[in-house]
């Protein structure tokens, strides 16, 4: 049985100011391919379908498209909810669309019904656990502290119990949460409630192949239990992720052997670091024109318009971080020290050249200054005095 096993699309999704609708068609462009030319015999999709729980008409429509053009192939889908996902509008009509070969596992209550698949070996069933938010589904599964380990090892435990009766039975698992040894980044929201969020990777044993989605970066934690990560980059902390699928083949034994398939790049991402001056100089930045660029800023005084200078050698900087460099001596100086020896008019004046990148007050915004720190001192003295 040839699997192809993605998550984390999270159609809809934007980085920065940047529409990524075009480069999301283009993965879905993919990954219908993939299916053609790797003759997969199913792809599974192990949640955040969507990047929020209402998504955009362009979101839908590239999602109903897909599901078209995989029914269309005769390929079935397994797929479930994700913590971006709203999971009842994305599970509405599952029956209708589990006869067309989409099966949307969605509701809590049925992760312990598999999709049954074939081969030429016997029966693969298929089990898809949508994200559990403990809070919301501690009841159903019954236990007595809501954290995500509780839930989803009560899920396992249903799911263990019905593949007891299917003997001879190959198993694969979609789940959507963060196990123990997964590397998080910055793009992926935060599922902390109940307590700690990761679960060991052994609430899944028992089982032949582990699908699992929420973490961005394609991971394996053990050679069954994997990480797809996401299509595409949402973030910068993903700037060093090779962008993949995995392509598995479950054995007759159950055994998986998986093989990672990339992703198509809309446009490198980079971040570099250092003063202004020094990056619009260095030629070694040369291939960076092209790419989505992070810059971290590291000079002493905000520079004045940095973006704008920035932009003009590489156009397609996205994101300005401010921080100056731990050695500068007015960054090491503690608040006190900086303010020693100075005047309430310095310190002001100062201030303001600081929150404008350097350019400080003039002759009148000076005077504004003045008068009202002078009828703060007069105000103080009178409510001194009458105290």
């Amino acid at each position: 049985m040839r699997l192809l096993h993605t998550s984390d699309w999270h159609l809809g999704r934007g980085f920065h100011r940047v529409s990524l609708r075009d480069a999301q068609e283009r993965f879905l462009d993919h990954l219908v391919a993939t299916v053609r030319e790797e003759k997969v015999d199913a792809v599974l999709v192990a949640g955040d379908v969507y990047d929020r729980a209402v998504p955009p008409l362009s979101a839908v429509e590239l999602f109903d498209d897909a599901l078209h053009r995989l029914g269309a192939l005769g390929v079935p889908t397994v797929m479930i909810s994700g913590n971006h996902d709203s999971a009842r509008r994305l599970g509405v009509g599952a029956g209708l669309l589990g006869r067309a070969g989409v099966h949307l596992r969605t509701d809590p209550a049925g992760c312990a019904t598999p999709v049954l698949l074939s081969d030429e070996h016997g029966e693969i069933a298929c089990y898809g656990l949508p994200y559990l938010e403990p809070s919301l589904v501690r009841t159903e599964f019954d236990v007595e502290q809501p954290g995500h380990a509780a839930v989803l090892g009560a899920a396992m435990d249903r799911v263990r119990t019905d593949l007891a009766t299917r003997p001879a039975t190959r198993s694969v698992v979609l789940a959507h949460a963060f196990v123990v040894g997964g590397e998080p980044c910055d793009s992926e929201r935060d599922i902390t409630a109940g307590g700690v969020a990761a679960v060991p990777a052994g609430v899944f044993d028992g089982v032949d192949y582990v699908a699992l989605g929420h973490l961005h970066g394609c991971q394996t934690l053990s050679e069954r239990v994997r990480y797809s990560g996401s299509p595409l980059a949402y973030s910068f902390s993903e700037a060093d992720h090779r962008k993949s699928m995995w392509l598995v083949d479950l054995g007759p034994d159950g055994r998986p052997h998986a093989e990672r398939i990339d992703c198509p790049v809309p446009r490198r991402l980079a971040r570099v670091r250092g003063r202004i001056d020094d990056l619009l100089a260095d030629p070694t930045l040369a291939p960076l024109t092209d790419a989505w660029l992070e810059v971290t800023l590291t000079d002493a005084v905000r520079p004045a318009d940095a973006m704008a200078r920035l932009a003009e050698r590489f156009p397609h900087v996205l994101n300005l971080v401010f921080e100056p460099d731990a050695d500068d001596p007015a960054g090491a100086l503690g608040y006190a020290d900086r303010l020693r020896g100075r005047d309430d008019h310095q310190i002001t004046a100062d201030f303001v050249a600081h929150v404008r990148g350097g350019r400080g007050p003039d002759e009148a915004e000076r005077a504004l200054l003045r008068d009202a720190l002078e009828t703060a001192r007069v105000d103080a003295a009178a409510r001194e005095a009458a105290s």
